[in-house]
């Protein structure tokens, strides 16, 4: 229902904007918001064609790795854990193999292989689900974990920044790590609120004691590297987990006497029929996006927020960055843009650039993600996943933020 009336929020916000500017002579306000909903479509549909033969590959790696018992053995290893988080899901159940499989592709930073990932995981709370169009409080503590976009490696981070001429630019790497793991810790939190969680239980603090402690040491680690080296390390690391993964499936199967080939045909079909089914969905989001974009209604929130800093006398440096934060939960792409815009126009070593890749490197895409993973089972009533994902979000700007004027201003 949440989501229903951003939605609608989205286009009612960017008509009454366009209107205003009509009137004030700006005749090309409506033309170009026409033009946002066919090339936003036109996106959606080209999201879904290139997910397609990703989403084929991992969910065929993925029915090896359930064939030869990997998933079942990776859900058994996390269950003390993944109980608590997901109560609702059977002891040891393969899914949780599959949320964890999901998670650590995200914080690699392998988006591609995350998705489908996420996707299979999600089909299996599906089956748990006795109503079938409502989310899960399961499904809601998965897609924040998601949203709040837990990222170790951001790779195509610093790979911009070099790009435009940063001299350091690994410099962002540590604030990242601080602002996406204080949005993740926010995300649980916030969730477990909502759900009556107890989070005081030795399992669950000691994940967030080693995540803290991880965090620490690879923060460590990278201010010990060399720009060059920190980017070789860091790409090497994650493909090779990646490859590594695919192997361990297929030696898996082999163990169990799988066919791995009907096998990885098997899974491939259902993530050809995911793609299709999420179409709908992502136009949905997309175009609604487009229209708000093209309305220059972000443009006049960003307007206001730097006018009502400067009124209360408060230090407004930060709001030029911005729209890499307002547009993080709404688009990828837009956010990308946006970080690359903020750079280009300030400069790749200012606080408004660097500012603007923590922000992009601290949350991730909350509404393509809620509207990719639901729309792929058919949720329809999302409960307090649009409210629980945006507070994540607003926790993962403050503190990147914060992070920001104590490294860099």
């Amino acid at each position: 229902m949440v989501l229903n009336y951003i939605w609608i929020g989205f286009f009612l916000v960017a008509f009454l904007i366009a209107t205003i500017q009509l009137c004030m002579g700006n005749t090309e306000v409506f033309p170009a918001i026409i033009d946002a909903t066919f090339a936003s479509s036109k996106t959606a549909f080209e999201i879904s064609l290139g997910l397609t033969g990703t989403l084929a590959l991992w969910m065929g790696i993925m029915k090896i790795g359930e064939r030869g018992g990997l998933v079942n053995a990776l859900a058994r290893a996390l269950n003390p854990l993944f109980r608590r988080l997901f109560p609702e899901i059977p002891e040891g159940h393969p899914v949780f193999g599959h949320i964890f499989m999901n998670l650590g592709a995200n914080m690699l930073g392998l988006d591609n292989a995350a998705t489908p990932l996420g996707l299979k995981a999600m089909e299996g709370m599906q089956e748990l689900n006795r109503e079938k169009d409502k989310a899960t409080n399961a499904m809601i503590m998965f897609l924040v974990l998601n949203t709040s976009g837990l990222t170790l490696i951001p790779v195509s981070i610093l790979v911009y920044r070099a790009q435009l001429g940063a001299a350091q630019p690994t410099d962002v790497f540590i604030p990242i790590l601080l602002a996406t793991t204080i949005a993740t810790m926010a995300g649980i939190i916030i969730t477990a609120l909502y759900q009556h969680i107890n989070l005081l239980n030795r399992a669950i603090l000691g994940t967030m004691l080693g995540l803290c402690l991880l965090v620490s040491g690879m923060a460590w680690a990278a201010s010990q590297l060399s720009r060059d080296d920190l980017n070789l390390y860091s790409t090497t690391v994650a493909n090779v987990l990646l490859f590594g993964i695919i192997v361990a499936f297929i030696v898996a199967g082999m163990r169990k006497r799988v066919n791995v080939y009907e096998a990885f045909i098997e899974g491939a079909k259902g993530g050809f029929e995911t793609a299709v089914r999420i179409i709908p969905y992502l136009v949905a989001i997309l175009v609604a996006i487009g229209v708000f974009r093209a309305s220059g209604a972000m443009d006049v929130i960003i307007d206001g927020i730097g006018r009502f800093f400067t009124l209360l006398g408060i230090n407004a440096d930060f709001v030029p960055a911005l729209p890499t934060a307002l547009m993080k939960p709404l688009s990828g792409s837009g956010a990308r843009g946006m970080m690359v815009d903020a750079m280009t126009a300030y400069g790749a070593d200012s606080f408004v650039g660097r500012l603007s890749c923590i922000f992009q490197g601290a949350t991730d895409t909350t509404f393509y993600i809620l509207a990719v993973y639901f729309g792929s089972v058919g949720v329809r009533n999302t409960r307090h996943a649009v409210m629980a994902g945006l507070l994540t979000d607003l926790v993962g700007v403050l503190a990147a933020i914060g992070v920001a004027y104590l490294f860099f201003y």
